[in-house]
């Protein structure tokens, strides 16, 4: 299986802010960019894979950094930035637009992790992935320690899932 390019998986997605999409401070719901940012990511990791299906595996590092408004546009860029064996790690970028004045600001980063799977819809194969410019690199050097993270996190989660009932809370 053959490496890729990471500006082969890029995509990029710019969108304007919708009244229905502000929340009582009327600033986008980060829930909508979520949303968002996990359709870029997968038609980023479909890219790398190169299969029909691919699933969020997890989401993590969402940071929101900026405020985003009405006056502004959103692009969404999202990437593949690192890989395992079955699964890859998307970053998204996402950069806010004042559409009255052009100033453009970082508003929110984030990682996620896709899985792609087959037709008996079991984890496939990645290739590997090659970073070219020095955020891609940057990404994809400390890509390892976040997958580390991701590991010891989903064994926590485990082990607290284990643990929670399954009791109505009305009864």
């Amino acid at each position: 299986m053959e490496a890729k390019k990471v500006k082969e998986t890029r995509v990029i997605h710019t969108d304007q802010v919708l009244i229905n999409d502000l929340n009582n401070y009327h600033t986008l719901f980060g829930g909508v960019l979520m949303k968002k940012m996990d359709a870029c990511a997968v038609l980023s990791a479909r890219r790398h894979s190169r299969v029909k299906e691919c699933v969020t595996a997890s989401t993590d590092s969402v940071n929101f950094i900026e405020p985003i408004r009405v006056t502004d546009s959103v692009c969404i860029e999202s990437f593949v930035s690192y890989t395992g064996k079955k699964s890859m790690e998307i970053f998204c970028k996402v950069i806010a637009e004042d559409l009255d004045t052009g100033k453009r600001r970082l508003a929110a980063t984030a990682f996620f992790t896709f899985v792609p799977l087959d037709e008996n819809k079991r984890p496939l194969e990645v290739p590997g992935v090659i970073p070219e410019t020095n955020e891609e690199m940057l990404l994809f050097e400390s890509g390892k320690e976040r997958e580390n993270m991701r590991r010891v996190k989903r064994e926590q989660n485990k082990e607290l899932a284990s643990k929670l009932t399954l009791d109505k809370p009305w009864d």
